[in-house]
């Protein structure tokens, strides 16, 4: 999902709901990474809309001894200059938040 659907679909919620929470928070392990979410109450119930954009990852290299004990990890190389964008959508059920699909609040 681009800048500019996201920014319709924030528009459209804000100008048609009564929302809860807005912001955005970075992602501690990913440069440049950003969670965008929305929080609002709809007909459909307590609904919460989250956009995950971080930079493409180019490369993994994985690291490590074969001995046991040894450290090893994933090392991601990303790219300066694209980035992907992942749109979730959830409902409130009970205190606890759950995935559904939301095609039609994005069209």
């Amino acid at each position: 999902m681009n800048d500019e659907k996201w920014g319709t679909i924030l528009d459209r919620i804000q100008s048609q709901f009564q929302v809860i929470d807005q912001g955005e928070e970075t992602i501690a392990d990913i440069p440049n990474g950003k969670l965008e979410f929305i929080v609002f109450d709809s007909p459909m119930g307590r609904l919460k809309l989250e956009r995950v954009t971080k930079p493409k990852v180019l490369d993994r290299k994985s690291f490590g001894g074969s001995k046991y004990g040894a450290a090893s990890g994933v090392e991601y190389i990303y790219s300066d200059s694209e980035m992907t964008h992942m749109f979730s959508a959830f409902k409130d059920a009970d205190g606890e938040w759950e995935s559904f699909n939301a095609e039609g609040l994005t069209n």
